[in-house]
C-alpha cells in the first residue's frame, strides 16, 4: 500500500502562486506515474496534470496549461505542482495519485490506484 500526503495548500490572491508536494511511502516510487486533479465544492474530481515515471512526459489540462508545472524529486520520494498565476477558478482541494502500472489514461480517475487526503487551495479576487 502506497500512503500519500499533500501540502503546500494556502490562502492567495490572484496572480499569486503556491507550490504544492506530495510525499509518498514506500521504496517503489520511482517506478510510478504521479497525477494531481482537484476538486471544487459541488464540481466533479477534474484531472489537472500527471508525469511519467519512466520518461517525465508531462501533460496538462487545459484549463492549467503554460501556469501549472508538474515535477518529482525521486530521492526525495515526492511529487510538486507548481502553480503560478493563479485565478479564482483554480479553488479547489487538490489531491495527488498513485499509478503503479504503466500509464494509460492519465486524466481518468480510474487509472490511479492511491490518493491522498487533499489540500485545499483558496485564490481570492
Amino acid at each position: 500500500q502506497v500512503q500519500l500526503v499533500e501540502s503546500g495548500g494556502g490562502l492567495v490572491q490572484a496572480g499569486g502562486s503556491l507550490r504544492l508536494s506530495c510525499a509518498a511511502s514506500g521504496r517503489a516510487f520511482a517506478t510510478y506515474s504521479m497525477g494531481w486533479f482537484r476538486q471544487a465544492p459541488a464540481k466533479e474530481r477534474e484531472f489537472v496534470a500527471a508525469i511519467r515515471w519512466n520518461d517525465l512526459s508531462t501533460y496538462y489540462s487545459d484549463a492549467v496549461k503554460g501556469r501549472f508545472t508538474i515535477s518529482r524529486d525521486n530521492a526525495r520520494n515526492t511529487a510538486y505542482l507548481q502553480m503560478n498565476s493563479l485565478k479564482p477558478e483554480d479553488t479547489a482541494v487538490y489531491y495527488c495519485a498513485v499509478d503503479r502500472r504503466p500509464l494509460g489514461d492519465y486524466s481518468s480517475r480510474q487509472e490511479y490506484d492511491y490518493w491522498g487526503q487533499g489540500t485545499q487551495v483558496t485564490v481570492s479576487s
